[in-house]
């Protein structure tokens, strides 16, 4: 089977490559890095010639003072119609978990997720949904994680991680199989801070590490935790970190 993967040099794209070979797959490995413009739509379809499925890890980039929303809502407009063309079979968009919930509705990239799940809903192209929740590899995260030479700041989210490698593997399966919509999740509840504590202090780094109440008050309170019926993959908070430092 031949798959392209947009994003492909993102923190999931890679692992998604990784998984995707070893799964003995003809891999094309698309990104802005390899002229693909996903606002513009350019070279998509010459991009997914010959390729059985697309799956879409990618985060669309616009200019400076480009509505995030917009440029996601094109970026998927564009795939959809450029996979389409192309005689795709299967696309798989890799989502978050929680999204819908009317605390995100001001929360920009938030939104942007959603209306990149409604474009491909509403495809004629067979479209599997995987939404993930807050990767293990969040805690170093700079939308969530500030580092200083003093110390390092770290909104106080409640989160059910699950490694990156765990959710490449779930859209590698995903690709494989008939189209299908789901939810994954790490096997445990953990406070954001103190999953970056346990790492830096795993790498030896000794700074104290403090909260901070984050932006949505339902960050703080599991509105990212896993849902209902969410399949639970993969290492506990410990055991990521101990194979991350090895």
């Amino acid at each position: 089977m031949k798959i392209a993967v947009l994003g492909a040099t993102g923190t999931a794209g890679r692992e998604v490559v990784r998984h995707a070979r070893a799964n003995g797959h003809d891999v094309a490995e698309l990104s802005r890095s390899a002229g693909i413009d996903l606002a513009a739509g350019t070279g998509l379809v010459e991009a997914f010639a010959g390729s059985d499925v697309v799956i879409d890890a990618s985060a669309p980039q616009g200019g400076s003072n480009s509505d995030v929303v917009a440029v996601h809502k094109a970026a998927a407009q564009h795939i959809s119609k450029a996979a389409q063309e192309a005689g795709v079979g299967h696309l798989v968009y890799l989502s978050i978990c929680n999204i819908g919930d009317a605390c995100f509705d001001e929360f920009d990239y938030y939104v942007a997720k959603r209306e990149q799940e409604d474009v491909y809903s509403a495809s004629p192209l067979a479209t599997s949904i995987v939404r993930s929740a807050q990767w293990m590899e969040f805690a170093t995260n700079p939308a969530a994680v500030q580092f200083s030479d003093r110390d390092v700041v770290v909104s106080d989210w409640l989160i059910q991680p699950i490694a990156v490698s765990e959710v490449a593997g779930s859209l590698v399966r995903t690709a494989e199989g008939d189209p299908t919509n789901y939810d994954v999740a790490g096997p445990e509840q953990i406070r954001l801070p103190e999953l970056t504590e346990r790492l830096l202090r795993a790498r030896g780094d000794e700074r104290p590490v403090r909260s901070e109440e984050p932006p949505i008050a339902q960050l703080a309170t599991g509105v990212l935790l896993a849902p209902k019926g969410a399949e639970i993959l993969g290492p506990t908070p410990s055991q990521w970190v101990d194979t991350v430092v090895e």
